[in-house]
C-alpha cells in the first residue's frame, strides 16, 4: 500500500497488528503500532490495543481493556501456564461480563494444567451455581453435500468402527515417529492412561479420520470446530498430515490451520 501511495487507515492497522499477533511477530507489531500515530496520525482504539495486549502493555494503555482484551490476555496465560496473571485477567473479565463462561473455562484450564483439581472443581461449581455452561465441543466435515458432525468419544456415526480403526492405526504410526501425547490438554482429574485415551477421541480427530477414509486423496480434508483446537490435537494433526501426505485444513474458533507435510501454517502460534 505504501509503495503504491495508498494511505493506511485504522482498519488497515487492525489487520496488520492482528497478523503480527497471530504470527508471533512481537517486535514488528510494536513498530507498526508506534508508526500509527507517529507516521500516519491515527489514534489507536480498543481494537488496536487488543491485538498488542500483554501484561506490560496493559499498564501503558490510556484506558482499561475491554472484555475481548482481558479474554485475549487470559488465553495467552493458558498457553504459557501463567497462573498469577491468569487469575487477574479472569477476575477482570468476570467483573465486566459475569455471565460469560469463558473466564471460568480458561482459568480452569490453567489450574488443571498445574494439577490443582480442587480449585478446578470450585470453579465448575461456581459456574453451575450461576447457571453457566460450556458449549460442548464438536467438529464437522462435508462429504457429498452432507454434513457429518462429531463430538468427543462419539459412537453415533454408522462408520464409527472404520473411524476408530483408522485412528488406532494412525496412533501407532505417530508413536513410532516420536509423538508423545500432551495430557495437560485434558481438564479432568483421571488417570494418565484415561487422559491419553480421551485425547485420541477428540471431535476433530474423528472428523479427520472420516475425511481420510472418504475424501479422495487429491482433495484436501476440510474440518470445522466450534472451539479452539487443543495443543495435543494440533500436534497430532501435524503428524497425521506427514504420515498420510494429505492436506488438512482445520478452522477452529481462533483461526485457520493448514496442516501439510508435518507442519501447520500457524507456525504453532494460535
Amino acid at each position: 500500500m505504501l509503495a503504491q501511495g495508498l494511505r493506511p487507515d485504522s482498519v488497515t492497522f487492525i489487520g496488520v497488528l492482528s497478523a503480527c499477533s497471530r504470527a508471533g511477530l512481537v517486535e514488528r507489531g510494536y513498530r507498526y503500532f508506534e508508526s500509527m500515530s507517529r507516521d500516519h496520525g491515527i489514534l489507536p482504539i480498543h481494537d488496536h490495543y487488543t491485538c498488542m495486549i500483554d501484561l506490560d502493555f496493559i499498564h501503558k494503555m490510556p484506558f482499561p481493556p475491554d472484555a475481548v482484551g482481558w479474554a485475549t490476555l487470559l488465553s495467552s496465560c493458558r498457553v504459557h501456564s501463567n497462573l498469577e496473571v491468569g487469575k487477574w485477567a479472569a477476575e477482570s473479565l468476570l467483573d465486566l461480563e459475569p455471565t460469560n463462561p469463558a473466564g471460568y473455562i480458561l482459568l480452569s484450564s490453567i489450574y488443571a494444567a498445574k494439577g490443582k483439581w480442587n480449585t478446578v472443581a470450585q470453579l465448575r461449581r461456581g459456574m453451575r451455581e450461576k447457571g453457566l455452561r460450556k458449549d460442548p465441543g464438536c467438529s464437522w466435515i462435508k462429504f457429498k453435500n452432507k454434513l457429518y458432525i462429531f463430538s468427543a468419544d462419539d459412537f453415533s456415526s454408522p462408520f464409527y468402527d472404520q473411524i476408530y480403526a483408522e485412528l488406532e492405526k494412525l496412533n501407532e504410526k505417530m508413536i513410532q515417529m516420536g509423538y508423545v501425547p500432551d495430557a495437560s490438554s485434558v481438564l479432568h482429574d483421571v488417570e494418565e492412561l484415561e487422559k491419553i485415551k480421551m485425547l485420541g477421541h477428540h471431535s476433530e480427530r474423528l472428523a479427520i479420520a472420516f475425511g481420510l477414509i472418504f475424501i479422495p486423496r487429491h482433495c484436501p480434508i476440510r474440518v470445522v470446530k466450534n472451539l479452539r483446537v487443543c495443543r495435543d490435537c494440533h500436534n497430532a494433526t501435524k503428524y497425521i498430515s506427514k504420515i498420510t501426505q494429505r492436506e488438512i485444513l482445520v478452522r477452529d474458533a481462533v483461526r485457520f490451520h493448514l496442516f501439510k507435510d508435518g507442519a501447520c501454517s500457524c507456525g504453532d502460534f494460535w
